[in-house]
Parts: C-alpha cells; structure tokens; sequence
C-alpha cells in the first residue's frame, strides 16, 4: 500500500508539472492530453484516472500555481510591520517568485487575454485571495493615513500586468534593442524593474 501512495503521488506531480508547462505555453484551448501524455511519459487514461479531465487538470494546476504565490508572499511577512513595508514586500516577492518561475506570468497572460469567457472568469476568482490580500495591505494604510486615494484593482493589475509582461517580453525586447537600436531596458533585472515599481507607487500613494 505504501509503495502505491509514492508512485500516486510521484505521478500527480509529473502531471501537474508538466501539464504548467503546456498550459504556459499554448494555453487551455490548444493543449492537448495526448501531447501532455507523451511529455509525462504515460498514457492518457492515467491523467484522467487522476484529474477526471482537462478542466479538472486545469483547475489543479491554477490552484497549485496560486497557492505557490500566495504561500510565498505571505512568508516571513508577519515580520513587518506597515503597511509601506508590507507593499513593498509584496510587489517585490511577487517579481523575484515569477522570475525564478517564469511559467507563472506567461500562464496568467496568456489565459486572462487569450482564453475563453469561462476560463479567464476561472482564473480571476482563483486569483482572488491574492487580491483580497493586497487589497487589505491598501485599506490598513489609508486606514492609518499612510496612503491617499487607493484603488486596489488598478493597482494590482499596475503591479502583476507590469511584473508579468516585463518578465514574458524580455526576448523581445532584447530583440528589439539589437535591431532598432532602441532602449528597451533589455538588460534591466527584475531587482531594477521591482524597485522603480515600489518607487512609483509609493509616490502616487503618497500624493
């Protein structure tokens, strides 16, 4: 019976680790349990024995995916103590874990612009304990006259729109910078583009 729990789980995590890949990088509609399959090395009736089907293993990879940020942005964080310092906190833990994880930002763009009604909908509410979570670092800080004129919603997506496509266009505009010669910030890291992130913000809050 033990042996059968490991191999279970060494499976569920082959799948869900590679179907991330598939999904990041041709999205729900044109990702295929066949392809997946072949990239796990099993067969197909082994994915749906464990997901059911490609919904129920699109719903377990945004969870899984989610429940990774969130974990990682609440981290630690207990240890600071304002709301500026929790901002910052997050705007920057947000950018290094979608940097080291580059399948986060492309699988978010991609599903939130390209996807159907239904899927982009999933994917806003999967989101939304993430949100719900910097909306509340806003509101303490208006709260405690930290912050003036919060709009959490356009913030958020200030911050995960900017964070994700600097992180997805880079080839482009390393691209573009070689050829037109234009600055692009090809070469900026992620430390620079946080930062001048926080920096702004905090201005426009501040103002």
């Amino acid at each position: 019976m033990a042996k059968k729990t490991r191999n279970t789980t060494v499976s569920k995590k082959l799948i869900l680790e590679n179907a991330i890949k598939l999904f990041s990088t041709k999205g729900y509609g044109s990702s295929s349990m066949e392809e997946l399959a072949t990239m796990c090395g099993l067969n197909k009736a082994m994915i749906f024995y464990y997901f059911k089907n490609k919904q129920g293993l699109y719903d377990a990879v945004i969870e899984m995916v989610i429940d990774e940020i969130y974990q990682t942005v609440h981290h630690d964080e207990e240890k600071v103590q304002d709301p500026m310092a929790e901002l910052e906190y997050f705007i920057k833990t947000y950018a290094s874990f979608a940097c080291v994880h580059p399948y986060l930002p492309a699988l978010l763009l991609r599903e939130l612009s390209a996807s159907g009604a239904a899927i982009s909908e999933k994917l806003f509410f999967k989101m939304r304990k993430l949100f719900v979570h910097f909306s509340d670092i806003l509101r303490r800080g208006e709260e405690e006259g930290i912050f003036k004129d919060a709009i959490p919603m356009v913030l958020y997506f200030m911050v995960l729109g900017t964070i994700n496509l600097i992180i997805t266009t880079k080839p482009l505009r390393i691209k573009a910078q070689e050829i037109e010669g234009i600055d692009t910030c090809a070469q900026c890291d992620i430390n620079d583009m946080s930062e001048y992130l926080v920096k702004k913000i905090k201005k426009m809050l501040k103002e």
